[in-house]
């Protein structure tokens, strides 16, 4: 078995999409619709048929409920993983992104922490090397 689709609640697919993609760097992969319903997803371009991430309009009131408190909690959504937490926080910093949390040292790892401007939080992380 394989992961090849993950989902994050969204409160404006298009803002999500220009943030996914100009700020982070992520690849839009794709992106249809029916009727009011449309289906957006993006991907690392490290790994361009690897996982996608959709990019869910958080138009269901159970899901919009779980989003809030998970951020109102300091709960991130999403976490990605990098081999260079404080490059990619100076890039992302400087593309216009809001961060919670710079770049600080944990056990077993160095995590960042940004609002996506759509009403989650994301932790970048950078696992220690032994």
């Amino acid at each position: 078995m394989k992961i090849k689709l993950t989902s994050v609640y969204v409160d404006d697919q298009e803002k999500a999409l220009g943030f996914y993609t100009d700020v982070l760097g992520f690849t839009k992969k794709a992106d249809f619709s029916n009727g009011p319903y449309r289906w957006l997803t993006v991907a690392s371009p490290d790994e361009p048929e690897g996982t996608e991430l959709q990019l869910a309009l958080n138009d269901n009131p159970a899901a919009k409920a779980y989003q809030q408190a998970i951020f109102k909690q300091g709960q991130p959504a999403l976490m990605f993983f990098t081999d260079d937490v404080k490059g990619d926080y100076e890039r992302i910093k400087g593309r216009g992104a809001g961060f919670a949390m710079p770049p600080t040292e944990v056990t077993g790892s160095t995590i960042a922490q940004l609002n996506d401007t759509c009403g989650n939080l994301v932790q970048i992380t950078q696992l220690a090397r032994w």
